[in-house]
């Protein structure tokens, strides 16, 4: 959904063309909250990745995986925020990925490791919270319109 690499020929690498399967079946049939949790999931991922990036010295990476970051960040998680409907929730989550984006924008332009680290600890929050509406979620009767 947000892999922006490139590959040169008509061929994948095994490994991507796995994760490609992979991602695409867990994307089917989906429900909206596990949609979600998946973006929280990949946004930790990514977060790592620049951790380990900034360890190794690898600049070029460490921009590559808080650039993916920021992108779930504002696409997949703020932008459908309906902050009407969604009352203090919504702002306050929307308040909360700008209060992100900027830390995540810092860490990479000033190679800040306590600045991923403290976005990695708040996504792992949001995700553990997200996650464990989960039983509550599935066995939530739909309301007519």
């Amino acid at each position: 959904m947000f892999n922006t690499s490139t590959h040169y020929g008509s061929r994948k690498p095994a490994a991507l063309a796995y994760r490609d399967v992979d991602t695409s079946t867990a994307l089917d049939g989906a429900s909206p909250h596990k949609l979600v949790s998946l973006l929280y999931a990949t946004l930790a991922g990514q977060i790592a990745n620049a951790r380990g990036a900034l360890a190794r010295r690898d600049i070029a990476e460490k921009g590559r995986a808080i650039g993916h970051a920021v992108r779930i960040v504002e696409e997949g998680l703020r932008a459908p925020l309906d902050l009407r409907a969604g009352g203090a929730i919504a702002a306050n989550l929307h308040d909360l990925y700008e209060y992100m984006l900027h830390r995540l924008t810092l860490a990479n332009a000033n190679n800040d490791d306590a600045a991923l680290n403290e976005c990695a600890r708040l996504v792992d929050t949001l995700r553990q919270g997200w996650d464990g509406m989960a039983d509550a979620v599935r066995g939530a009767t739909p309301v007519a319109a």
